[in-house]
């Protein structure tokens, strides 16, 4: 979807529709819109420029009558021609057949409006999974920051495995967890989402199947479909994976791995019992199944300390465990660490120096310094607490506007609140009126490509006061559409 940021001077005395048909037409000319792309609906363009909708459609005929773009069923409004092309009758280079053609498949729509409205002035975000600026450690990381600026002689490149020094700092921290694990076996990634690129191009074979919790987060990404992995869903219960469900949907091959957040588990916040940890493994050392273990919000435990990781008692070498930075301290500090297998982690490193050639060196640096330092045990006490304020304070405020009309359970740990709606509606037609209504929500049909009837409820994010006016607006919301029975809408 093509950005707009610009709105018709009512002052002038140029009609506002010309303006409007001025407007798109120099964004075109000049190259800044492409053809093949597509055009915002008419209801949201009439939205940006503030406009009647009757305005806009006036506009969009001139264009269209001069044959610059065109109305596609099941597409939309895309741009078709340019103004020099149309002057010189030279066919304009179609960018959209190499962006179609392309490995890497585009985000879900729903996904993709999500990123672009993250950044909209004034908009409430009730799903967002990252912490708050009001959590940020301004003080402890100035700190940090003045210290390796005194200390640090170069920002060069790195090792292919990164860092020696926050590679040893890790080695050291998953002690704490019972991971035992030298620097040689952690790769340091640009987040997880790196580390599990890297391992869908360096391990995997076209064809192989990714077995997924149901819901989950990798059912929001399409990184493993772009490469042809197949994605097979396990169902999830309040105590973790249904471990029956791992055999049953392991293909006969060498082609079948786990992923699993067996911690806080996202978008549900399930704890995976300590029982069924041991099963998974039991059951994957047996079927020769590989395990990644994202556990990104380990360190986010609220009322007790969850059981130890899966890593922690893998003794064949079967689980590759990711780690991260970015749920506790800085989602932009884009640090992460892979554990695994040597070769493993040579092979991939070796990948890694092909598609960034590292990770940021300042950013290793100041991991490194924060655990070093004993800083980040201590900041990680008061997160808790803050966080813990937030959880309860979103649990009261989803009592007082939410009793009746959907059901939830009280995470432990972690960002969110698997919220369960008591009747079907449309979650398309409810994000639509949501962000209309300056409300983002992540649908649950993101997470699990059934028919989802839940929303992910995020309390790091937005503050308490956002949280309070954007949920009380939500359950109207949802009142309303149960009153106007959109539950039968396809949408």
């Amino acid at each position: 979807m093509l950005n707009v940021n610009w709105k018709p001077n009512k002052m002038l005395s140029i009609p506002l529709y010309q303006q409007i048909v001025n407007y798109i037409k120099t964004m075109i000319s000049t190259g800044e819109w492409d053809v093949g792309s597509k055009l915002p609906t008419q209801r949201e363009l009439s939205k940006i420029f503030e406009v009647n909708r009757s305005t806009v459609v006036e506009a969009l005929d001139e264009l269209k009558a001069e044959g610059l773009i065109e109305g596609k069923s099941g597409v939309g409004t895309v741009i078709v021609n340019n103004t020099w092309s149309l002057i010189t009758s030279i066919s304009p280079l179609k960018w959209q057949n190499y962006i179609q053609s392309g490995i890497q498949k585009p985000n879900l729509p729903t996904i993709q409006k999500i990123n672009q409205l993250e950044f909209k002035d004034g908009m409430i975000r009730l799903g967002t999974g990252e912490l708050s600026r009001d959590l940020y450690p301004h003080d402890m990381m100035k700190v940090i920051l003045n210290k390796i600026s005194e200390n640090v002689k170069d920002l060069g490149y790195e090792e292919p495995k990164g860092s020696l020094h926050l590679r040893e700092t890790i080695s050291k921290y998953l002690k704490k967890h019972n991971i035992s694990v030298s620097p040689s076996k952690i790769l340091i990634v640009s987040g997880s989402l790196q580390a599990l690129q890297l391992i869908s191009m360096g391990i995997l074979k076209s064809g192989s199947t990714i077995l997924v919790e149901k819901p989950s987060y990798l059912s929001s990404l399409n990184l493993f479909q772009s490469y042809g992995m197949n994605l097979n869903s396990v169902s999830i219960d309040n105590f973790g994976i249904k471990t029956n469900e791992i055999i049953k949907n392991k293909k006969n091959d060498n082609s079948t791995l786990l992923y699993t957040i067996p911690t806080f588990q996202n978008p549900t916040g399930i704890v995976m019992t300590e029982e069924r940890r041991n099963e998974i493994l039991e059951i994957c050392s047996k079927e020769r199944i590989p395990i990644i273990e994202d556990d990104a919000y380990r360190e986010l435990w609220l009322d007790k300390e969850p059981p130890p990781p899966l890593k922690s008692k893998d003794k064949n070498g079967n689980v590759m465990y990711l780690g991260t930075a970015s749920k506790s301290i800085a989602a932009g500090l884009r640090v992460g660490w892979l554990v695994g297998p040597e070769n493993v982690i040579e092979h991939l490193s070796d990948l890694k120096m092909q598609m960034d050639y590292g990770t940021s060196s300042l950013s290793q640096e100041v991991l490194a310094e924060l655990i070093d330092s004993g800083l980040y045990d201590e900041y990680l006490l008061q997160l808790r607490n803050r966080l813990k304020i937030r959880r309860d304070a979103t649990l009261n405020i989803l009592k007082r506007y939410f009793d009746g009309i959907a059901t939830w359970s009280k995470p432990h740990g972690g960002f969110y609140i698997w919220l369960k709606l008591k009747k079907s509606l449309s979650l398309n037609k409810l994000f639509e009126l949501s962000y209309e209504k300056g409300i983002l929500i992540n649908p649950g049909n993101i997470y699990d490509f059934s028919n989802s009837q839940n929303l992910r409820i995020s309390y790091s994010y937005a503050s308490l006061g956002e949280l309070e006016r954007g949920l009380k607006i939500l359950s109207e919301l949802i009142k309303k559409s149960y009153f106007n029975d959109i539950s039968k809408s396809s949408y």
